[in-house]
């Protein structure tokens, strides 16, 4: 999350790029005791629907990292977006 010469930080340009806050929950097995998941909550700043960013970290992981993946669950803003509210017309009272 550098800062950049011109006063504005390295995500603030992603944004502007088109990327998105996204969060990676990466369930892997113990090295030791390959029966128990462990979890690590990995996040960053990519670009929806290909995230090269995750696909590179994953790659690193199973490459360098002794803890076997099991799952990745991701959330990004175009996968989830927050309920749409709407003004209400009136006020109904049932008895």
């Amino acid at each position: 999350m550098g800062v950049r010469s011109g006063g504005v930080s390295e995500d603030f340009r992603k944004q502007l790029l088109g990327y998105g806050l996204t969060t990676a929950q990466i369930l892997y097995r113990m090295p030791d005791h390959p029966s128990l998941l462990q979890t690590y909550v990995w996040q960053n700043y990519d670009m929806f629907p290909k995230f090269p960013a995750l696909k590179d970290f994953l790659a690193f992981w199973q490459d360098k990292l002794d803890g076997p993946l099991h799952s990745v669950t991701v959330a990004h803003s175009k996968l989830i977006k927050p309920a749409e509210l709407r003004a209400v017309d009136g006020v109904f009272r049932l008895h």
